[in-house]
C-alpha cells in the first residue's frame, strides 16, 4: 500500500514540475519575442524635410537594388541546384578541398564496406614531418557525404598540417554494400588506424578525431584496439544519448523525438519505404526542423542581403549539406535501437561480436572531448555524461590510468565546432597543441579553458588545465540525472511497438515498394526538389545566368542609411522572431508531452527503473586488480618510478596547469638519458602505476621514496631536478610545500631557510602576476 502511495506522490510532483517548466517556457518564448522585435527596430532614424523630400529618391535607389538583389540571389539558388546534379553525375565525391589518394578500399575486404582510407596531400608549401604522430578524421555519416573535415583551409585538417602532422581521412561512399552492417563498418575502420599504425612504425601512436557521429565510431575503435590509439578526440558527439536538461537555456529537442515518435519504428518504415535502404536526408531534416528560422528565412535573407559577398560561402556549405547518402535498413536500425533508444555503448551493453561488448574502460588513451552550451543537437550533457555512466567514482578513472578532458564553448552551434573558421583558428588549434604534451599529464578528469591574451597588439591564446571531479559533472545536469528515467520506458515502449510493426505493418509495405518506387520517393524529398526543381533542369530558370551578369555589369546597391533598408531589416527580424516562437512554444510541448507520457508511466512502475541503481552503485577501486598489483610495489623500482611518483605526489597539491607545464616536461623527458631511452608504453605504465599509489597511499608513497632512490647518484640528480623545478616552474604554494616535504625526505641535511626563500621567492612572482 505505502509503495502505490509514494508512486502516485511521484506522479503528482513530476507533473507539478513539468507544469511550472512548461509555463516557464512558454514566458521565455514570449519576452524572447518582444525583445527581438524591440531590438528591430530602427532607433536612430530622426524625420527632418529633407529626409521626406528624399523619400521618393530613396525609394527608386532601394527598388533598383531590390530587384538586382532578387535577380543574384535566384542565381545564386540556380547555382546550388547545379552544383547539386553535379554532385550526382559524378558520384558524391568527398567535398575535401585538398588532394588525397585512396590507400585502402573497404568495397574490397572480405566483409565488403563503402568506407576507404584516404592519404591527405598536403598543398604546396606546407612542410609535413613525418615522425610526428599522425591525425586520422573520421566524418560523421549523419546524412551526407564525407569531407567537412577539411572543406575549408581553416578546418581539423588545415589545423593538423599547420603543426606540421600527416593527416588521413576516413571517407565512405554514397551507397552501403549489400548486407553490410554498423559492425562491418567498425571493424573497417580498425582496420584503417592499424594500416596507418604500420605506415609511420616511428612516430607516436596515431590521433583519432571523431566528428558528431563520427565520434562514437571512434570510440568504438578505441575501446576495440587500444593498443593502436595514441589519442581520442571527439567533437560534438553524442555518447549519453538520454542527457540533456530540458529546463534549460539549451533544451535538447531531438532527445524527446525517439519517444514521441514511438521508438525505431520509424527507421524500420522509413527503411522500407526506401527498398530495405535508408535516405539520409530525413536525418538532415531533422536538422533543419530544429530551427525554423534559419532553415525557412535566415540563412536566404542572409545571401538576399550580402548578395555581392555571401554567395561563395552559402554555395560552398550547401554543397555538402543537400548531397545526401544512403544506409542500409539494418545499419539505420543499429542506430537508433542500440544507441539513440537504448543507450547502450554508455552502459557497457553494446555487443561488438556474439560474445563481447564495447567497453569503453578498455580505452586508455588520452580523451578530449569537445562540446558547446549553443549546441541543441548534442548538449554537453550527451558529450560528457558517459564518463558518469562508464566510471563510479574519480578514483577509479585514475585508477584505470585514464586522461579525460573536457572542453566546452559557450554560444557556438553543432555544426560550428566542427565547420566554423574561428573555432578551428582556435579550439582545434590549442587541442592539437594540448595534444602534443597531453601524455605528460597524470590520470584524471580535467576542464580545459582557453583564454585570449593581447601580445603586442596580437591575440594567443592560453590553455589552462584544471582539474574536476566525477562530483562536479554530475553537479551540472540541473536534475542529477533523475530526469532521464522516463527514457527506460521509451526502451521498452519500441519494442513493442517494433514487434507490432514488424508482425502487421511491414509485410504489407514491402510488397508495395520496389527500388523504381523508392528512387522516385527520394528524388521527390523535399530536400532534393528544392534543388533540382531551381536548377538548369527547369527552362524558367534559364534567363537568371544572362541577367545575372547583366546585373552585376551595372550594379547599383542602395546608400547605407537608406531608411527603406532599417525597414526591410526589421521586416526580417519579425519573421525571423516570429519563427523562433514557433519553434520555442513546439520544443516546449513536445518536452512537456513527453514527460506526461513517459513520465507519468515511469513514476507508477511501467518499468524497472535501473538507471539510478546504476548511478549510485559504486566501485571499489582498491578491488581492482591492477590497483591492488600496483599497492603491492609501493617499495619496488627505480629512477623512473621515483620521478614519476614525485610527479604525482606534486600534482595532487596543484591547481590549475599552464600548458608551459607539460612542455618543460615534455622537455625534461626528451633530454633526460634514462626517460628518453624507455618507449612511451613504458612510461605510461610506471606513470600510472605510480598515480595509483599516490592516490591511495599518499604517506606510503612519501615514506617509501628513498627506498626507489637508494642509489646516491640517482638521489642527488633528483634534487637537482626537484631544484630546476622550482626555478623555472610557476609553482603554488602547497606545490612548493610538497617538494619541501620531499626534499626532507630525500635530504636530511636539508635546510629549510633556502626553501622558506624559495617559497618567497615563488609567493612574490605571483603577487607581481596579480598586479
Amino acid at each position: 500500500m505505502s509503495d502505490n502511495i509514494d508512486k502516485f506522490t511521484n506522479l503528482v510532483e513530476l507533473a507539478s514540475k513539468i507544469g511550472s517548466v512548461y509555463n516557464q517556457k512558454i514566458l521565455d518564448a514570449q519576452k524572447e519575442l518582444l525583445n527581438k522585435m524591440w531590438s528591430a527596430a530602427p532607433k536612430d532614424i530622426k524625420p527632418s524635410f529633407t529626409t521626406l523630400m528624399n523619400l521618393p529618391q530613396d525609394w527608386l535607389s532601394y527598388m533598383t537594388d531590390f530587384f538586382q538583389r532578387s535577380v543574384l540571389f535566384w542565381d545564386t539558388i540556380r547555382q546550388r541546384g547545379n552544383i547539386f546534379l553535379d554532385q550526382e553525375r559524378t558520384g558524391k565525391p568527398p567535398v575535401l578541398i585538398y588532394d588525397y589518394e585512396t590507400i585502402v578500399d573497404g568495397r574490397k575486404f572480405k566483409k565488403p564496406v563503402n568506407f576507404a582510407l584516404l592519404r591527405i596531400i598536403p598543398p604546396e608549401g606546407v612542410k609535413i614531418d613525418e615522425t610526428k604522430r599522425p591525425f586520422i578524421i573520421i566524418d560523421p555519416r549523419a546524412g551526407q557525404s564525407p569531407g567537412i573535415g577539411g572543406f575549408k583551409k581553416d578546418s581539423e585538417v588545415g589545423i593538423a598540417f599547420n603543426a606540421g602532422h600527416p593527416v588521413y581521412f576516413v571517407s565512405f561512399f554514397p551507397e552501403p554494400m549489400p548486407g553490410q552492417t554498423m559492425l562491418d563498418v567498425s571493424r573497417a575502420q580498425t582496420e584503417f588506424v592499424g594500416v596507418v599504425r604500420d605506415r609511420h612504425p616511428d612516430s607516436p601512436k596515431p590521433v583519432i578525431y571523431g566528428n558528431c557521429q563520427g565520434g562514437w565510431a571512434t570510440m568504438m575503435v578505441a575501446a576495440s584496439r587500444p593498443d593502436l590509439v595514441g589519442a581520442v578526440v571527439v567533437n560534438g558527439a553524442p555518447l549519453s544519448y538520454w542527457s540533456g536538461s530540458w529546463s534549460g537555456k539549451g533544451q535538447n529537442p531531438m532527445r524527446y523525438s525517439g519517444g514521441l515518435l514511438g521508438g525505431v519504428w520509424m527507421s524500420l518504415l522509413a527503411g522500407d519505404l526506401g527498398n530495405g535502404k535508408f535516405d539520409g536526408a530525413y536525418l538532415v531534416q531533422n536538422f533543419e526542423n530544429l530551427n525554423l528560422a534559419n532553415t525557412f528565412w535566415d540563412k536566404y535573407y542572409h545571401v538576399f542581403e550580402n548578395v555581392d559577398t555571401e554567395p561563395p560561402r552559402f554555395l560552398e556549405f550547401e554543397k555538402w549539406w543537400h548531397d545526401f547518402i544512403l544506409l542500409n535498413e539494418e545499419e539505420m536500425h543499429w542506430m537508433v535501437d542500440n544507441l539513440f533508444i537504448s543507450n547502450k555503448l554508455a552502459r557497457g551493453e553494446l555487443r561488438s561480436g556474439s560474445n563481447s561488448f564495447f567497453n569503453l574502460k578498455s580505452i586508455h588513451s588520452p580523451i578530449i572531448v569537445f562540446s558547446s552550451k549553443g549546441d541543441n543537437i548534442t548538449p554537453p550533457q550527451q558529450a560528457l555524461n558517459w564518463i558518469a555512466d562508464v566510471y563510479s567514482s574519480t578514483e577509479e578513472i585514475k585508477a584505470n590510468g585514464q586522461v579525460i578532458v573536457g572542453l566546452v564553448e559557450e554560444e557556438v552551434g553543432h555544426l560550428g565546432i566542427f565547420v566554423s573558421g574561428r573555432v578551428a583558428t582556435k579550439e582545434h588549434a590549442e587541442i592539437v597543441e594540448v595534444l602534443e604534451y597531453i601524455e605528460n599529464l597524470l590520470p584524471g578528469l580535467y576542464l580545459m579553458s582557453i583564454r585570449d591574451v593581447n601580445d603586442g597588439g596580437k591575440v594567443k591564446y592560453e590553455v589552462t588545465l584544471e582539474e574536476k571531479s566525477l562530483e562536479d559533472l554530475r553537479q551540472a545536469n540541473e536534475f542529477q540525472r533523475k530526469d532521464e528515467t522516463p527514457f527506460e520506458v521509451v526502451e521498452s515502449v519500441s519494442q513493442m511497438n517494433e514487434k507490432a510493426y514488424t508482425l502487421f505493418a511491414q509485410p504489407f509495405i514491402r510488397s508495395m515498394v520496389n527500388e523504381n518506387v523508392a528512387q522516385i520517393g527520394r528524388i521527390f524529398h523535399p530536400l532534393r526538389w528544392q534543388c533540382w526543381a531551381f536548377s538548369d533542369l527547369n527552362p524558367m530558370m534559364w534567363p537568371l545566368s544572362a541577367m545575372a551578369q547583366a546585373v552585376r555589369d551595372s550594379r547599383k546597391p542602395s546608400a547605407a542609411d537608406n531608411p527603406f533598408l532599417a525597414i526591410q531589416k526589421m521586416g526580417s527580424e519579425a519573421i525571423s522572431a516570429w519563427l523562433d516562437l514557433v519553434r520555442d512554444l513546439r520544443d516546449a510541448t513536445q518536452a512537456a508531452l513527453f514527460f506526461q507520457i513517459y513520465g507519468s508511466m515511469a513514476a507508477i512502475g511501467a518499468t524497472e527503473t535501473k538507471l539510478e541503481e546504476g548511478l549510485e552503485t559504486k566501485v571499489d577501486p582498491r578491488e581492482l586488480p591492477f590497483v591492488k598489483e600496483a599497492l603491492s610495489a609501493v617499495n619496488k623500482g627505480g629512477y623512473p618510478e621515483a620521478l614519476a611518483r614525485i610527479g604525482a605526489l606534486v600534482a595532487k597539491r596543484g591547481g590549475r596547469i599552464q600548458l608551459q607545464r607539460l612542455k618543460l616536461a615534455d622537455e625534461f623527458v626528451r633530454s633526460d638519458k634514462v626517460l628518453s631511452k624507455m618507449s612511451e608504453d613504458e612510461r605510461h605504465r610506471i606513470r600510472n602505476e605510480q598515480v595509483i599509489i599516490v592516490e591511495f597511499e599518499p604517506e606510503r608513497a612519501l615514506q617509501t621514496l628513498p627506498v626507489l632512490l637508494a642509489n646516491q647518484a640517482d638521489r642527488e640528480r633528483v634534487l637537482e631536478i626537484l631544484k630546476k623545478a622550482e626555478s623555472v616552474a610557476d609553482l603554488t604554494e602547497s606545490e612548493v610545500e610538497a617538494i619541501e616535504e620531499i626534499r626532507d625526505m630525500l635530504s636530511s641535511n636539508h635546510r629549510r631557510v633556502k626553501s622558506a626563500s624559495i617559497k618567497a621567492g615563488s609567493q612574490s612572482r605571483r603577487l607581481k602576476a596579480k598586479a
